[in-house]
């Protein structure tokens, strides 16, 4: 349950990064920029960090700083994404 809200918390704040310095998703404003960095964080904690070989811990309480980067990194691939097909189509 801790590793989904570290997950959840990485997405957000690379959502409000990604909002504030890069200025992603400037017209839908900065909640659907954290909540679409939210999503990400959790897909990419849940789903891509055990694809890329950061395997459950022995412990599931045990930290493991992988897949928070990996959450990181798909947080910041989904506001990509959201902001390109915002720009293309005007969504």
């Amino acid at each position: 349950m801790g590793n989904i809200m570290l997950w959840a918390l990485a997405g957000g704040v690379a959502g409000w990064v990604g909002y504030a310095f890069m200025k992603f998703n400037k017209d839908r404003g900065l909640l659907i920029s954290i909540l679409i960095g939210m999503v990400g964080g959790f897909l990419g904690g849940s789903v891509l960090a055990p694809m890329f070989g950061a395997g459950a811990a022995v412990n599931p309480s045990d930290f493991n700083p992988f897949p928070l980067f990996i959450a990181f990194a798909s947080a910041l691939a989904c506001l990509t994404i959201s902001n390109m097909i915002s720009k293309r189509f005007g969504f």
